[in-house]
Order: C-alpha cells, then sequence, then structure tokens
C-alpha cells in the first residue's frame, strides 16, 4: 500500500465548482506512476525493457465530491498480480478524511509486438516489487 497526494487543480473543476469526474481516472494513473516509480521501476525504464502496460479495465465509484484546492490522498494497492496481468485498487480521500471515490483498474503487460510478457518469468525482480505490495485480503 502506497500513498499519493494531489491538490485539486482550479482547472479540474466544472461549471458547479467540483471536481469533474473524469479527472478521478487521471489521478489513478498518477499515483499508478508515483507506485511504480517508488518500488524503482519507473514507466520510462519499463518501457525502455520493451515492456508495455495497457490499461485493460478501469472502474470509479464517486462517494462524495471534492472541489478546488482540497488535497485528495490516494491509497494505491497491489489488488493482484499474475503472469502479464497487474489490478490495482484506489481509495481517495480528502483532507477531511472523507471518502471522494473508490477505484479499480486492470492492466496487461506485452511486449512492443503485442505478445503477453510474463513478470515471473521475464522480470523476476520487478514482478516481486509487485508481489510484495499485493493485497492478500483483495478478491
Amino acid at each position: 500500500m502506497k500513498a499519493y497526494k494531489h491538490s485539486v487543480q482550479y482547472y479540474e473543476t466544472d461549471r458547479m465548482g467540483i471536481t469533474h469526474h473524469s479527472n478521478y481516472v487521471r489521478w489513478m494513473e498518477e499515483a499508478r506512476s508515483f507506485l511504480l516509480k517508488d518500488i524503482g521501476f519507473p514507466y520510462d525504464c519499463i518501457e525502455a525493457k520493451g515492456i508495455i502496460s495497457p490499461v485493460t479495465a478501469v472502474d470509479c465509484r464517486y462517494k462524495a465530491t471534492s472541489t478546488f484546492a482540497d488535497e485528495i490522498t490516494i491509497v494505491i494497492e497491489v489488488a493482484s498480480v499474475k503472469g502479464a496481468r497487474l489490478a490495482l485498487d484506489y481509495t481517495m480521500t480528502n483532507q477531511d478524511q472523507i471518502l471522494a471515490c473508490q477505484g479499480h483498474s486492470e492492466h496487461s503487460f506485452l511486449n512492443r509486438d503485442g505478445n503477453f510478457v510474463l513478470l515471473k518469468r521475464d522480470f523476476p525482480n520487478f514482478y516481486q516489487a509487485l508481489k510484495e505490495l499485493e493485497n492478500k485480503n483483495a478478491f
């Protein structure tokens, strides 16, 4: 489990003064990039090794609004890592600990030819770093 902080920017809000729903998916990507960099495998290094990681599914459940200048803490957890797939869970709360959004994303790992990359076999250090963060209680 890792935590990433994001300050809501004015341009991320809509005419009603609340954060536009599409930004939560962007924040999930920011948190994912933070996580990978934090464990020593930033996206640019992964891609330099010939691995691409497309998003195969994303889900957001909006629980409360956020507004300009809120500080959102995004807790990111590795729900599962196996074969060529990674699933992540996100919990986003504001500075008052109010749950704003719960998210989930799924990713695959491919080489540049579009074939699956088996992390455990082909990139064991990366696989192990993710496996150490895996939430054993995830469904």
